[in-house]
């Protein structure tokens, strides 16, 4: 990933919250619904990511959203089998790249809650 993509941080970010979120929930802030939110949750972290189109139907990395996608992110993987929430099997060099994602997560997208019942934070 370039520099100025990585660099990129939101200046406006709102509070974070911990709303429990179902999985259910989760899965039908997939993009596919304007009415919702575009959602990606990150160890058990959910992330408002609806302004970047990349998230949308047509994005690049649209099989994160509605997920716990943290394996894959710690992969850096795009199929969709790997696009769940187990991660602490993955090598230490994976879980490293995991945290870098969800730091820059945390520095662009708001928090806007917590995957109920998950066990993977």
């Amino acid at each position: 990933m370039s520099k100025s993509v990585m660099s990129t941080e939101a200046t406006d970010l709102k509070p974070p919250r911990d709303d429990p979120i179902t999985v259910e929930e989760l899965s039908k802030s997939d993009g596919t619904d304007s009415s919702k939110p575009t959602l990606v949750a990150i160890k058990g972290t959910v992330f408002d990511v609806s302004g970047n189109p990349s998230y949308g139907p047509s994005g690049n990395y649209h099989v994160f959203a509605g997920k716990d996608a943290s394996r894959a992110l710690g992969k850096s993987s795009l199929k969709p089998e790997d696009c769940r929430p187990e991660w602490s099997d993955l090598p230490d060099k994976e879980k490293g790249v995991l945290d870098e994602w969800f730091n820059f997560f945390s520095k662009r997208y708001n928090i806007v809650g917590k995957v109920a019942g998950a066990s993977n934070l």
